[in-house]
């Protein structure tokens, strides 16, 4: 936990501006923008945005986006959920990620569509088989997303549990408005609104497996690339959306996640 601490607290954003793509420190309202990597020494440009003046992207580009389940002790004892001994997860398709302020759009089938306000975890230094005592060194930070998925598709069809499908449509992974670098996840909560109501309000030291061994365990299995982004789960209070309704994910530190659905 010593080097996350001694890590420099900043927020990193991706942005669109005049049709070209840059990205920066987001400081106050305004954008301070850099070149290179952004997981690697990168270097002011020395030109400045107003955050009103460009359109926010997602704050990474992931080679993949991996998702949790049953990661959070209140919400698997509310399910009666047997304790997981390794991480439960799958993976959301690229087509489901999604810019902050873009529209989550209503699938063509019918169901519930539900939110999940998750803390996701950014790589930012690609590791295979790290150790837990090493794990955080390839964190460049956290962002927040909702997990939106279609309840009645998952376990419609008895002979297969259809997670990445009822996970997978376009715009079903919002996440942002930024990285967050510098923060102990353990003390951070997420924050759920639906229409401007708190529907979640959860603790993210409420996990089973915390930052460290998520890390650790899932790169057992495979690579996990800079950018790359590990959902840590949900916890209780997920509930449907609406057409038109505004689901809002913050967490202290990072910001305000905001999308509107259909």
């Amino acid at each position: 936990m010593q080097q996350q601490q001694q890590q420099q607290q900043q927020r990193w954003v991706r942005f669109e501006h005049g049709g070209e793509t840059g990205f920066g420190t987001l400081e106050g309202d305004a954008v301070h923008e850099h070149r290179g990597n952004m997981f690697d020494r990168p270097e002011p440009t020395g030109r400045v945005f107003l955050l009103s003046g460009v359109r926010l992207l997602t704050p990474t580009e992931p080679t993949k986006v991996i998702a949790l389940w049953n990661n959070f002790h209140a919400l698997g004892e509310k399910l009666k959920l047997a304790v997981p001994a390794e991480p439960l997860y799958l993976l959301k398709a690229p087509n489901s990620y999604l810019a902050p302020g873009a529209p989550i759009r209503k699938p063509l089938c019918e169901g519930k569509v539900v939110f999940e306000g998750e803390l996701g975890i950014v790589i930012g230094k690609a590791c295979t088989a790290v150790s837990e005592a090493d794990a955080l060194g390839h964190v460049f930070g956290y962002t927040c997303a909702n997990d939106v998925t279609v309840a009645d598709i998952l376990n419609r069809d008895a002979s297969f549990a259809q997670w990445v499908r009822a996970k997978g449509f376009d715009t079903f992974c919002p996440m942002g408005p930024a990285v967050a670098t510098g923060l102990d996840p353990a003390t951070l909560t997420v924050t759920t609104l639906l229409d401007g109501e708190v529907r979640q309000n959860y603790p993210i030291s409420d996990m089973r497996f915390s930052v460290r061994q998520l890390v650790s365990l899932i790169s057992q299995d495979m690579t996990l690339q800079p950018g790359d982004v590990i959902l840590c789960g949900t916890s209780v209070g997920v509930g449907s959306m609406k057409p038109g309704s505004l689901v809002e994910v913050e967490i202290g530190g990072i910001g305000r996640l905001g999308n509107r659905f259909g």
